[in-house]
């Protein structure tokens, strides 16, 4: 058990700095390269802008909480659950991080040049993705997310990443609403027609 946990423990706080690390990096380049950000707040005081400084608090509290796990005993601090820390459940969670992140690679690759966090404001948006993923979930990048924090609940199983979760998820689930009136509104019978035959989903 001793492994595992500590296995588990240093794999959270590389993990969340590198997807950091990557993120920051993906956006810089696309910056250079196309000349505008592809990470987009929206209106301040909006609900977007919202959902994206609430995510941002999370995310920096999870890396900076993982980070001095690996060098110091903080649990008790977090509420961990005893019930549930335990080796396959530490593992399960881990495996599901892992999994979320190949799957968020694999879709943001999918998207190429669509790729957008938040809601573009700019005119040119490009064409409506209804094939591949698509063509099966409104919202496969949200869910592939949710997929992880999901995972970090049970690799951290504890009150802290429980309201991390909690959190999350209705960040992300208002965040999908707002996102899908603004593709209404961009794409009008298209997006409806798409709305009718793909699930937000599942």
């Amino acid at each position: 058990m001793d492994s595992i946990e500590l296995l588990v423990r240093h794999f959270l706080g590389i993990f969340f700095l590198m997807i950091g690390l990557q993120f920051a990096g993906r956006s810089l380049g696309l910056y250079q390269r196309m000349h505008f950000s592809h990470i987009n707040y929206g209106e301040r005081g909006s609900a977007p802008w919202w959902h994206r400084h609430i995510f941002n608090v999370f995310r920096a509290l999870i890396l900076g909480i993982c980070v001095v796990r690996i060098f110091a005993d903080i649990d008790g601090g977090l509420g961990v659950f005893d019930s549930l820390y335990f080796w396959p459940v530490l593992l399960l969670g881990m495996l599901l991080l892992l999994a979320s992140f190949i799957a968020v690679n694999y879709l943001q690759a999918f998207m190429h040049d669509d790729w957008r966090s938040g809601i573009d404001p700019r005119k040119d948006q490009r064409k409506l993705l209804t094939h591949g993923p698509f063509g099966r979930s409104r919202n496969p990048v949200f869910l592939a997310v949710m997929t992880g924090q999901f995972g970090f609940f049970l690799a951290l199983p504890s009150v802290f990443s429980l309201v991390c979760l909690v959190a999350g998820v209705l960040v992300i689930t208002r965040q999908a609403r707002e996102e899908e009136k603004a593709l209404a509104i961009k794409f009008g019978e298209d997006f409806e027609r798409y709305r009718m035959r793909v699930p937000r989903w599942f």
